[in-house]
């Protein structure tokens, strides 16, 4: 799926042991647990969820975090969707970047 949403985005391993996927920065890494695989999105909580699948990581500043468990039923379509939005954004300069622009252009919070 990381690959049908950007065919351009590179399977590295970085922390010696972690499988990471890199277009311009950071996209997405993987962490096996126990019982489950966490699939770690870098967006900066920029990129919307209008499906509501992002399980944890909501307030984080970098990264949210998808937990699929054995039986789960992966959210294709949105998660490509979400793939492909942070794949554009590294492109554009990164969610920092567009964070930064994002906040001149609205003012102070």
């Amino acid at each position: 799926m990381i690959h049908e949403a950007e065919p351009d985005i590179v399977e590295t391993i970085k922390r010696r042991v972690q499988p990471y996927f890199v277009l311009d920065g950071n996209v997405c890494a993987l962490l096996a647990a126990k019982n489950h695989i966490n699939l770690f999105l870098y967006d900066g909580a920029i990129v919307p969820d209008p499906a509501g699948i992002i399980t944890a990581g909501h307030d984080n500043k970098t990264s949210r975090m998808i937990s699929f468990y054995v039986d789960d039923e992966v959210p294709t379509a949105p998660l490509i969707d979400m793939l492909r939005l942070i794949a554009a954004n590294n492109r554009a300069g990164g969610w920092r970047k567009i964070k930064a622009a994002l906040q001149e252009t609205s003012g102070p919070a």
